[in-house]
């Protein structure tokens, strides 16, 4: 699918509700499906990971009744059984390696296999923690597909070289069914919680403290719980208002978890025009109403501890960065050549082919604005859902009109994505 983005209109104006938040709809299923009893999952993200996490839990023998209104019911006995055939993470890594953590300490072997891009993406960081505590994995060069024997496993002690929700939720994941006390995994930063946050919700033994968290072994409370908007999704609403002139947006029902909120502190910094209308709860995870009128920003450095609270919107905000005055200077960020593209590689190429004066650098980018985009090309997605979205926001403000090659990728997270981009167009 080839799609062309023009800037066909004056300004972006209006309020829509963000879509849910695809990271904890992943955790909702695991973890309903691991209770014993009847949860009800409210306002379940329509992407594809999370319904790829979905169907593996059906495949696992958990009774899995999708509604009307975004709405799952699971009824969960806390017993997985057999698999009859390899379970398809399509392109998610939060399925394979969440998922891992829970297989490796069944009393049966499964297979977890994934599409051409997961297939290439790291597994040797779940792999190393979970062998460690008994696990028996079978793959080839440390990547998909995964083999799993399953073990009874024993709790340890895990220092991650580095800060991964997804590691450290595989770990959790497996200390939840272990032998021997507590599990406990420390982390150079915090990365995002939402996993302790649910686990605590569904009253797991388990204890946070700073950068480290401990769990033992738990059964699983049934929850009914309702998901709040995805802050990631947000992001290219939040950079589209910021560098569209005369933009004002009411962006409603944001995840505002202290973990991913790394974004809004960059922008805040840059010299962005954000208001946070009113915040609540929902089910222990914070939410809350944006404002974001178009603002004359500034350059900046991004690294160091606030990168795991911003890891998935650096392409976006490598967007921003050619709309602000001076050289920002993003680093600490290699873990974006191990994503669904090499998105610093990805980020550079595309962006310099639409006039951007941007570098790549080994573990990072820097970029020198303001500069005006020009379009009048083509450009690739590299099978990368945020570098499609990012560049459809690009697309926005260049001069002319620009061709995005294989845009249906935004689906795997966002298939309303076009669609509320043009209620917003005034």
């Amino acid at each position: 699918m080839i799609k062309k983005v023009t800037k066909d209109f004056k300004n972006l104006n209006g309020e829509i509700i963000i879509p849910p938040d695809k990271s904890i709809s992943h955790r909702a299923v695991i973890f309903a499906s691991l209770a014993n009893g009847k949860s009800i999952i409210k306002n379940f993200s329509d992407g594809q990971d999370p319904k790829s996490t979905l169907n593996i839990f059906k495949h696992l023998g958990v009774d899995i009744e999708i509604q009307k209104n975004a709405t799952i019911i699971i009824n969960s006995k806390a017993k997985l059984l057999p698999p009859t055939q390899n379970l398809d993470c399509g392109n998610s890594g939060t399925s394979m390696r969440l998922i891992a953590g829970v297989l490796a300490r069944q009393k049966f072997n499964s297979v977890l296999i994934g599409d051409q891009s997961l297939s290439k993406r790291p597994m040797k960081r779940i792999i190393e923690p979970l062998t460690l505590m008994g696990a028996h994995i079978e793959s080839p060069n440390y990547t998909a597909p995964l083999k799993i024997k399953g073990q009874k496993l024993h709790a340890i002690h895990y220092n991650s070289p580095k800060a991964s929700a997804q590691v450290k939720s595989c770990i959790l994941l497996a200390g939840l069914g272990a032998e021997g006390g507590k599990t406990i995994i420390s982390e150079p930063f915090l990365s995002r919680n939402h996993t302790e946050i649910m686990l605590k919700y569904m009253g797991a033994n388990i204890e946070v403290s700073e950068n480290t968290v401990s769990i033992e072994k738990s059964e699983l409370t049934p929850i009914d719980i309702e998901i709040c908007g995805d802050i990631s999704s947000a992001a290219y609403f939040i950079a589209a208002a910021l560098i569209v002139p005369k933009s004002n947006i009411i962006l409603k029902k944001v995840g505002l978890n202290p973990t991913r909120t790394g974004i809004l502190d960059i922008l805040k910094q840059m010299g962005a025009d954000i208001k946070i209308i009113d915040e609540y709860e929902i089910c222990g995870e914070k939410v809350g109403t944006l404002q974001i009128k178009y603002s004359q920003l500034n350059g900046c450095e991004i690294s160091g501890e606030i990168i795991p609270r911003l890891i998935d919107e650096i392409p976006i905000l490598a967007v921003i960065a050619t709309q602000a005055n001076g050289k920002t200077l993003i680093k600490d960020a290699l873990e974006l050549r191990n994503k669904e593209s090499d998105r610093i590689t990805s980020v550079v190429t595309e962006l310099k082919k639409l006039g951007a004066n941007i570098e790549e650098t080994q573990d990072g980018m820097i970029i020198e604005g303001k500069t005006p985009l020009m379009g009048d090309c083509e450009v690739k997605t590299y099978h990368d859902h945020r570098l499609a979205m990012s560049l459809y926001v690009a697309g926005l403000i260049c001069k002319k009109e620009i061709l995005i090659k294989n845009f249906q990728w935004v689906n795997i997270s966002f298939p309303t994505f076009e669609k509320l981009f043009e209620s917003l167009k005034k």
